[in-house]
């Protein structure tokens, strides 16, 4: 195994001059690349930018089909001569209803119904109405808008906004905009660049659905209630004059969709701003039959159900254009011009979550991230240098290559590298290196135990690599998890981090093992560089120079096994009841309001600020300084609607420039309610199926008895790091969800290490005890167990240290992972396999049952 063919060799050395060239373009500004080459592009975290999510409102969509339905089934009702009472569209039950008084005549109701019906395309090229048909013996008649009309209606409502908000962006000049889809009924919009989203919002919020209507002269607009047919709509206001209320007809005569331009322009005559428009073909022959049959009537221009003018039709237009008139300015007559060339959204859209990061913090977080990064690779190189000697140095340059095809795999998928995605390759540093370190104890393990050189590479890299398939799943799973159920950046960071666990296992097994064999092959040394007792300085420089603990210790861990189940089990108790009293302090993301970082011009006038936001009557406002004197915190609570948490933000902005002109918003993050549950319930599922799934995978792999102690013990760890998140305030948010899930997978890695030496030594010493067995397997693994934990911590300390406020929380919440997740795998998870196995594993000194599954046969121990 540790001969390499030629061909071999240079596929390796093919696939590592792959992931330079792949990584490169990365070096170039874009413009300047050829179009098949792929970058990463950073998040706006990292350069600024905007973040918005938008959602549908559905309830529009339906009203909207059931009233369409509603006035096509009176016209042809009494087309047909059809006598009913009572229809109404009634969008709370997603139906039309209607009594027909002949009850000779229901049929035919119905299938004037039926007839109106949208045909829904299913599999196999079939069709489905979008409405069900019923009656009762009364007379009554239901139209009901289907479950699968309505999914169609959503999905259709969904594409088409999605298209219309590209338009109007882009009308905007904002360059390299991201428009997704997200679930079933929402939108995703990124602005790069994009400090002060408020236009674009305003843009966005408006459906600028126009249509044209005949005035009904006839109706009363001054009634209580309009007549069938007929709605009462208020005009534009005015400065100085009352609000003016018009009868406007629901029969839409001409519809704004069938517009092919609209631009600002001014007026000839009296120089006021107006809107020239222009129709298609359909729009042209449409607008002229009705002008010309209504000659003398007023004839009103309706846009987002408000009639902006009503004028009497002179003469018939049949040109295809028009103007529409209004108390417009420069601005504002624009941005109707941009509304109506995009096209009218089906419903109206609600910001229900907003992220805007100022680039000034963009570059902050770049920077932080930089040196955190640069200062995780320094000691984890170093640790590995130092505690491995040549064998460390080899598995430092393997490490290099790893986030070379790490940044390679980003550019190749073309994804978006975050803050969280920075701390994604932060851990990959500590993390890569475990298999590493599991080789490089084995291979010292069996020099000691006497064998040749040649034969303990081969044993030290044979026998690693089942317990490093199954540690790096088990992580692997954890990020899945994540991805899954997490929200935005958090998504970056289980990408970063999987990648990378997958990489490093091509690392350390492939790459590794070939400088190794090419090393032995040039050298052919009598003895291997992985004891400390090196001659010379070349000798000493390739050899490691301390270890972290001594090659071989007895210490009887089990003698405290019941007192570290007891200790742990009162700190669980103990933390599950902090988590109730005083409870997590749960950040934005999970309980919802809105937060606003803003540098003003010199130091901020603290109590000026909080009296002018306090005067607002959003609620308990908080205000702190942030960093520095001229920095400062706002917190809002979640207010009753998004509607209203978009208004606060906007008051926010105009009271902080009033107090201190010339202030600039560095931050926004405002989450509405239903958002932040929405967020809270994912993070609570992915950190249940993350314990469920790894469960299984123990199960299968091992006896039951790993399994149920693997899962407690990850339980615990669990609890005992939300217990460190309420005694010392860390906010419990999306980020920290990731740290608690990497905490689970590192855990689960470490304990994995620990059982497949156990079942390696059941193998081995069938009549040995049970308490001694486990005993000796904790002392055998304890170097490299410390060895993994300390690789990570040196990758951790730099992000707590250097990371920024935005990744502190992360950053302890690791650490203090890290040591309880080491700690737990001897005081919890042995003793729970020692308890849980004594009469199953050992039956009084008998050899254990055989595996009985081929995956439990397949790996070896470590």
């Amino acid at each position: 195994m540790m001969f390499f063919a030629r061909w071999k060799t240079l596929a390796i050395l093919a696939v590592c001059l792959l992931g330079v060239l792949l990584c490169t373009p990365n070096l170039f500004p874009k413009a300047s690349l050829p179009s098949w080459a792929r970058q990463f592009s950073l998040g706006l975290d990292l350069r600024g930018g905007s973040y918005l999510l938008l959602e549908v409102d559905m309830e529009a969509v339906v009203k909207e089909r059931l009233e369409s339905l509603a006035d096509a089934t009176r016209g042809r009702l009494r087309a047909a001569n059809i006598g009913y009472v009572n229809l109404a569209a009634e969008p709370a039950q997603r139906r039309v209803t209607l009594r027909v008084r002949d009850p000779g005549q229901v049929q035919a109701a119905m299938a004037l119904l039926r007839e109106q019906a949208n045909q829904i395309p299913t599999s196999l090229g079939a069709t489905t109405p979008d409405i069900e048909v019923t009656s009762t013996p009364e007379g009554q008649v239901a139209a009901t808008l289907t479950e699968v009309g309505l999914r169609a209606k959503a999905t259709g409502a969904v594409e088409q906004s999605i298209e219309i908000v590209r338009r109007r962006i882009d009308e905007t000049g904002v360059s390299e905009a991201l428009i997704a889809r997200q679930g079933q009924n929402r939108i995703l919009v990124q602005l790069p660049g994009v400090e002060d989203p408020n236009r674009i919002k305003q843009l966005l919020g408006q459906t600028a659905r126009m249509t044209f209507h005949l005035l009904d002269e006839a109706a009363n607009p001054a009634s209580p209630t309009p007549p069938p047919g007929v709605q009462f709509l208020d005009g534009e206001a005015r400065p100085g004059q009352p609000v003016q209320r018009y009868a406007v007809r629901r029969r839409v005569e001409v519809d704004g969709a069938n517009l092919t331009d609209a631009r600002a322009g001014q007026d000839n005559q009296n120089g006021q701003w107006v809107v020239n428009f222009t129709f298609d073909s359909t729009g042209t022959r449409r607008f002229a039959d009705v002008t010309r049959q209504n000659v003398g009537r007023p004839f009103a221009i309706v846009l987002d159900n408000k009639v902006i003018t009503a004028p009497n039709i002179r003469e018939p237009i049949t040109g295809g254009r028009g103007q529409i008139s209004g108390s417009f300015d420069a601005r504002s007559a624009n941005e109707l011009a941009v509304l109506l060339r995009a096209g009218a959204l089906p419903a109206p859209l609600t910001v229900v979550e907003e992220r805007t990061v100022g680039p000034e913090l963009g570059a902050d977080a770049i920077r932080a991230g930089m040196l955190a990064l640069a200062a995780g690779a320094v000691f984890v190189f170093l640790y590995m240098g130092l505690a491995y000697g040549l064998f460390g140095w080899f598995a430092n340059l393997a490490l290099l290559v790893n986030i070379v095809f790490l940044l390679a795999a980003l550019s190749v998928m073309e994804a978006t590298l975050t803050l969280p995605g920075i701390a994604g390759i932060v851990l990959t540093l500590g993390t890569a290196l475990d298999a590493n370190i599991l080789i490089n104890e084995r291979i010292r393990e069996e020099v000691k135990n006497g064998r040749p050189p040649l034969s303990a590479l081969e044993a030290g890299f044979t026998k690693a690599s089942g317990t490093i398939m199954d540690s790096n799943l088990t992580n692997l799973i954890a990020m899945a998890c994540l991805y899954g159920f997490g929200s935005g950046p958090v998504k970056g960071f289980a990408v970063t981090v999987a990648i990378g666990t997958i990489v490093q296992m091509w690392t350390a097994t492939t790459l590794v093992r070939l400088m190794v064999s090419t090393w032995y092959r040039w050298t052919r040394p009598k003895a291997l560089p992985v004891l400390e007792d090196g001659r010379g300085f070349w000798g000493r420089l390739a050899r490691p120079l301390f270890r972290l603990i001594p090659d071989v210790t007895h210490i009887p861990f089990m003698k405290g096994a019941r007192a570290g189940l007891l200790v742990s089990a009162i700190l669980s108790t103990a933390s599950l009841a902090g988590a109730f009293y005083p409870g997590l302090e749960k950040g934005i993301d999970f309980k919802g309001g809105i937060v606003m970082e803003v540098r003003t011009p010199g130091p901020a006038d603290l109590a000026a600020l909080r009296a002018r936001v306090s005067g607002l009557d959003l609620g308990d406002v908080g205000l702190q300084q942030f960093g520095d004197a001229e920095t400062v915190l706002v917190r809002l609570p979640v207010q009753a609607d998004e509607g209203g948490t978009q208004a606060a933000v906007n008051k926010v902005r105009e009271s902080v420039e009033q107090v201190a002109p010339g202030a600039r918003i560095l931050r926004v993050e405002a989450v509405g309610n239903r958002v932040s549950d929405e967020l809270f319930l994912g993070g609570m599922i992915a950190l249940g199926i993350s314990l469920l799934a790894m469960l299984i995978y123990i199960w299968f792999r091992f006896e039951w008895q790993f399994a149920i102690a693997a899962i407690v013990t990850l339980v615990l760890d669990t609890t005992k790091t939300v217990g460190f998140m309420v005694l010392f305030g860390v906010e419990f948010n999306l980020t920290t969800v990731a740290a608690i899930l990497t905490v689970i997978g590192f855990s689960a890695n470490d304990k994995v290490v620990v059982f497949d030496r156990m079942r390696e030594n059941l193998r081995k010493y069938k009549q040995m005890p049970l308490r001694q067995l486990v005993d000796q397997s904790i002392n055998e693994t304890l170097n490299r167990s410390l060895g993994t934990s300390m690789t990570l911590l040196l990758s951790a300390v730099p992000l707590a240290l250097f990371g920024g406020d935005t990744l502190a929380g992360f950053a302890w919440v690791m650490l203090f992972g890290i040591v309880v997740s080491a700690s737990s795998s001897v005081f919890i998870a042995a003793p729970i396999v020692l308890y849980t196995g004594e009469n199953r594993l050992r039956r009084g000194g008998d050899a254990p049952a055989a595996p009985t599954t081929p995956a439990k046969r397949a790996t070896a121990g470590v």
